[in-house]
Parts: structure tokens; sequence; C-alpha cells
């Protein structure tokens, strides 16, 4: 069995990788114009295979680039609520801090991230129906609720092995 201090070093490992995950998904919230540009240009250039095996991504990665440069263009006003999701995401990175210096006691923000994944899969089921989002932009979607809860399982098991530890101690 693995020594207190090793334990909580690999716990603060899964935390930086999920808490760089966050920033990272926080940050290119605020770019959407730009970036939803870039990669519709990528998938339709010539070195790109993307259009051809899948015409549905490029031409609804294409709807969304016209969508969004229709709105910033007439309402950029609107794109202030990507900017807000944005913030969320660097607020939520800035709870983890809590288990990364002490996560025995905090670990109710493990918890909180856990529930927070779960509920990715309800509200891309039910919100992106009804906002027209293509179904595999759907499972996209989702799989940041999938991939972002494997850290979080990991490090709660072990802060649990931790919380035996300190308890014996």
């Amino acid at each position: 069995m693995e020594g207190r201090e090793a334990l909580r070093r690999r716990i603060r490992i899964w935390l930086v990788v999920f808490i760089v995950g966050l920033v990272l998904s926080g940050l290119t919230a605020f770019p959407l114009v730009t970036e939803i540009r870039w990669a519709d240009e990528l998938l339709r250039s010539g070195a790109s295979p993307v259009a051809d095996l899948w015409p549905g991504l490029a031409e609804w990665v294409g709807r969304a680039r016209e969508g969004l440069e229709a709105t910033d263009a007439k309402y950029p006003f609107m794109l202030y609520g990507t900017d807000w999701l944005a913030f969320a995401h660097l607020v939520i990175a800035v709870a983890f801090y809590g288990p990364f210096r002490d996560p025995v006691r905090n670990i109710w923000v493990i918890d909180f991230g856990i529930i927070a994944c779960a509920g990715i899969i309800p509200l891309a089921l039910v919100c992106g129906p009804i906002r027209g989002i293509p179904f595999y932009w759907q499972l996209i979607d989702m799989s940041f609720g999938v991939f972002g809860v494997i850290p979080l399982l990991v490090v709660r098991r072990m802060i649990k092995r931790l919380e035996a530890y300190e308890l014996a101690a």
C-alpha cells in the first residue's frame, strides 16, 4: 500500500489535470466566433477528409459558424452568455483548489463535480432536441461529462483511502 504523501501527490496530479481541463474548456468559450471560423475552414479545406467522411458534421459546423457570425455582427451582446459560461468554468476550477489543499475535508467538491458531470447527460438529451442540436453533437457534449467524471471517480477513491490512513493515525 502506498504511503500517505504519495497518495496525496497522486490526488493532486489528478486534480491538476481536471482543473486544467476546466480552465481550457472555459477559455475556449470566449473566442467562439474565431474558433468556429477556424474549425469550418479546416473542415472544408482540401487537407481534411472530414467533409467527405462526415458531411453532416461539416454542414453543422458551417451552420454554427453562420449563426455565430450573424449573431456577432447584429447582436454581439448575445455572446455575453458564452462569456458567462466561460467564467463559470473558471470559477468551478477554483473550487477544486479546496480538495487540492485538503482532500479529505473537501471531498464534497469532488461529489459536486461528479453530480455536475452526470447532469450534463440529461441536459444534452433534453435541451439538444429543443435547440435543434444534432444527436451526434449531443453525444460530443455528453462526452464531457463521461470523460470528466473519470478523474473525479479516481480521485474520490484515493481520497477515501487517504481518509482511512488519517483515521488510522
